[in-house]
Formats: C-alpha cells, sequence, structure tokens
C-alpha cells in the first residue's frame, strides 16, 4: 500500500453510563469501526441535590475506538443520531488527532505530519495522571478554574507489578487518570489551578498533558 493513499487518524472517545459501552462498541462496529476497548471509570456533577443524597459520583464507562479520520466522523454522527449526546447526562463523545499506530492489522498510519489543516482547536482534552485518591482533588481544582466536571479512570493492571496502558501510556496500578473536556480558551486558567492544588510540578505528584480535540458531541456551557 502506498502511505500517501493513507489517511490520518483518530482516536474516537465516547463517555456514559455504566453499562452502555457495549451498545456504544456493537453500533460503532455496525458503521464502520472494526473493535475499541471498554474502560471504567467515574464522572463527576456539579450538582447540590445529588450531593445532599450522596450520589454525585456516577459509574462511567469509557470507549476507545481509533479509526480513518472520515470513519470516525461518519461513526461520531451516528453515535450521536442514536443516543442523543445532545440531552443531558445521555454521554460525552469526542476524536483526537492520533501520530502512529501499531499492534492492529485494521489501521495503518503514514508517519506523523503536523500538517492537519486549517482547523481551529476549539476545545481540549486535559488528561492528568496522579496517585490513587488524588483524582477528586484534580476535578475540585478544575471546577474551581471553570471546568464543569471531568471523568477519573482507575489505572489498574491484572496484577500488582503490572500496568494498564490508557492513552497509549503504561499507568501503574496505583494511579488514577482524570479526563476533563473543556474549551480552549480556559485550558490555562484549569492547568495552572491543578498544577498549585496537586504540587504538580514536583517530582513524582503527577503528569498533565493536552490534547487538541477535533469534534465534540455531548457538551454544555
Amino acid at each position: 500500500m502506498n502511505t500517501s493513499d493513507i489517511g490520518d487518524y483518530e482516536l474516537v472517545s465516547v463517555i456514559v453510563n455504566f453499562g452502555m459501552g457495549s451498545k456504544i462498541l456493537h453500533a460503532a462496529k455496525q458503521n464502520g469501526i472494526s473493535g475499541g476497548t471498554v474502560l471504567l471509570g467515574k464522572g463527576t456533577v456539579n450538582n447540590k441535590i445529588l450531593d445532599l443524597l450522596g450520589i454525585s459520583d456516577e459509574r462511567k464507562e469509557i470507549v476507545l475506538m481509533v479509526s480513518d479520520e472520515e470513519t470516525a466522523g461518519q461513526v461520531l454522527s451516528k453515535l450521536n443520531e442514536k443516543f442523543h449526546f445532545e440531552k443531558p447526562n445521555h454521554g460525552i463523545a469526542f476524536t483526537t488527532p492520533v501520530c502512529s499506530i501499531a499492534g492492529t492489522s485494521s489501521c495503518k498510519s503514514r508517519s506523523f505530519s503536523q500538517e492537519r489543516g486549517d482547523n481551529v482547536i476549539m476545545y481540549n482534552a486535559i488528561t492528568v495522571v496522579v496517585d490513587r485518591g488524588k483524582g477528586e482533588d484534580v476535578i475540585d481544582a478544575a471546577v474551581k478554574a471553570g471546568a464543569k466536571g471531568g471523568t477519573i479512570i482507575n489505572g489498574r493492571g491484572s496484577g500488582i507489578h503490572e500496568t494498564s496502558k490508557v492513552f497509549f501510556m503504561d499507568i501503574e496500578p496505583e494511579k488514577e487518570i482524570v479526563q476533563i473536556l473543556v474549551k480552549s480558551e480556559v485550558v490555562d486558567a484549569i492547568v495552572s489551578s491543578i498544577r498549585e492544588q496537586l504540587k504538580i510540578d514536583e517530582p513524582g505528584n503527577g503528569i498533565i498533558f493536552i490534547q487538541g480535540v477535533n469534534k465534540v458531541y455531548g457538551l454544555y456551557d
């Protein structure tokens, strides 16, 4: 295959209520994506009534799928039609660029190029890796700076000496991964708040990285 004929690839991320992950995968396969991975996470909502009832934390499933750019856009649109991400609490779906792909025969990508057109990045995904139990502190710091909430993923392997690979990174069993999706203009304030409250710049306290987001469904101002 000529590498000039190979398109760009994207990571499709869908965050939905517990039990919906398999339905998302099934619908995605029907529309052209060969498969994916479902992770268990915990979502947070800013709701005083739910806080009083002690049920403000919700179990979430994070579905990760990789596909070519055109298929990813089509699948995201079809998923939105079927699962109505525009309605509150129905889920969030977005795509991020993939630099390169290895380990799957269904996707082959060319060498990474920074040239992806003149698309303006309106949203960013902030990913924070911290020690287990610190995920809630990350959410608190982010909300203080303008975020609506986030999703906490437990980075646990099947054994204490094993690791899980999440977002192309090896995550130790004692870590939590926090993902926060926000408008680009508030990224600096949110990252600064997290760095200050969690003392991220001190050795061993965590890692933050930011990804541009291409398409988003299910976010509200």
